[in-house]
């Protein structure tokens, strides 16, 4: 009966490693495995066995963990990674206290962005 527990405990944790869903929407088809791979293990397996199962869920649990971390740590760090290259140019422009010419993101016609600051006369 302890085992029994303890493997359901590994597969909640597991559950709980995976990205959240709203529960009007269907199981994900890696839920409906690891679901499987849970349902469909022998009644009374060998020790062995069961060790390596076990093992091979914990390391799955570990995975999942540090990839979660992972992804916290690149978005903490990374602020502006998922950004268009013209964005993140604007954006590092910003950060030292300038700002891109009118032309440089496409709001004015290249060649006038002068006449909007004065410093190009117009003939």
């Amino acid at each position: 009966m302890e085992a029994q527990a303890h493997a359901r405990a590994l597969y909640r944790s597991l559950l709980r490693e995976l990205p959240a869903r709203s529960i009007r929407t269907p199981p994900s088809p890696l839920r409906i495995s690891i679901r499987n791979h849970f349902a469909n293990t022998p009644y009374n397996p060998s020790p062995e066995y069961a060790l390596a199962r076990r093992q091979e869920v914990e390391q799955a649990i570990q995975y999942l963990k540090a990839q979660r971390t992972y992804g916290a740590l690149l978005e903490r760090y990374n602020p502006n990674a998922d950004l268009s290259e013209e964005e993140r140019v604007r954006l590092t422009a910003r950060r030292v206290g300038m700002d891109m010419p009118e032309e440089w993101y496409g709001t004015g016609k290249k060649g006038e962005w002068g006449v909007k600051f004065g410093n190009v006369k117009k003939d």
